[in-house]
């Protein structure tokens, strides 16, 4: 298959690099494929089977549902949702996510990203898991560039491609790295166990949430070209967020160029190749990666199409 700091940041301008960055913003078996759950004004089709749950505190969530297999059935509505970090969920949101039903979310962040940015905002009696995912070191590196408030610096650091091999690294890192695939295989074996609707995220929601879909879709049968899409649709969610972001660290004057920051604020299908020629490399094919790396066996891979696809 062909897919393809060492700075010293002061805690001043770090906290504002990550200031800078919330501007930015991983149910029962008989649930119906063909609509969404009831959760009144929450939903919006955002494009052809992408479903958007709308917060004010996040861009990027969105119900997993609504795909279709390479057999004719569809992934149900309901049981497994997508996101963004939530620390910025208003009171509003709360009552949304609520109504969602969700008894499970998992946060993909990392101590670095949590201590900058916040831990989740969620409903009463809601807490989230802690399952940090390795970024391999990509907001570190991002509040040092940022921080150092120097052009030249912020050069060195992320432009001459060096910014895109960085997110290439991370995502073959999403399958080599032991940690990583533990993580992700404890969730979709959460899933497997059907302990009610989840969510699981990340920063941005779209990276190591990105992966996390994209591998889930493809188990329960929808198509590699379709994952794909669904893993892609992030560049659209987060466009108007991400811009701005870089105006603001413009105007603010601690980056000249921001647009260094672009490959880090997208996903490319050459970043997601990167993890399935890793994939390839390490397991031969999905199926080995599911089982082998992810540790999920025969029955829990069965198990999971049964609950999630009709």
């Amino acid at each position: 298959m062909n897919r393809r700091s060492s700075r010293t940041v002061t805690r001043a301008a770090a906290v504002t690099a990550a200031v800078a960055a919330t501007l930015a913003l991983g149910v029962p078996a008989t649930a119906s494929a063909s609509a969404p759950p009831s959760v009144t004004g929450a939903h919006r089709q955002a494009a052809p089977g992408i479903r958007q749950v709308v917060l004010q505190g996040a861009v990027n969530v969105r119900d997993l549902g609504g795909y279709g297999t390479y057999d004719g059935a569809r992934v149900r509505y309901g049981l497994a949702y997508r996101a963004d970090a939530l620390n910025r969920a208003t009171d509003g949101d709360l009552s949304t996510l609520d109504r969602l039903g969700l008894r499970e979310v998992v946060d993909f962040r990392v101590p670095l990203e949590l201590q900058y940015d916040g831990a989740d905002r969620l409903p009463a009696g809601l807490a989230p898991i802690s399952r940090p995912v390795t970024d391999s070191g990509l907001y570190a590196r991002m509040l040092a560039a940022i921080g150092s408030r120097d052009p030249a610096t912020q050069d060195a650091m992320l432009g001459h491609g060096q910014a895109e091999e960085l997110m290439r690294a991370e995502y073959r890192a999403f399958v080599s790295d032991p940690g990583a695939r533990a993580k992700f295989g404890a969730t979709l074996k959460d899933l497997v166990s059907a302990r009610g609707p989840l969510l699981f995220h990340c920063t941005s929601g779209k990276d190591r949430t990105g992966w996390e879909s994209y591998v889930l879709l493809r188990a329960l049968g929808v198509p590699a070209a379709t994952a794909q899409q669904d893993y892609l649709a992030s560049n659209g969610f987060r466009a108007a967020a991400d811009a701005a972001l870089r105006a603001a660290l413009k105007q603010s004057g601690m980056m000249r160029d921001p647009d260094l920051l672009i490959p880090l604020q997208e996903v490319r299908v050459d970043y997601l190749d990167a993890a399935l020629d890793q994939l390839t490399a390490l397991y031969g094919d999905l199926y080995g990666y599911l089982t082998q790396g992810l540790g999920l066996g025969l029955r829990d891979l069965a198990v999971l199409r049964a609950r999630l696809v009709t």
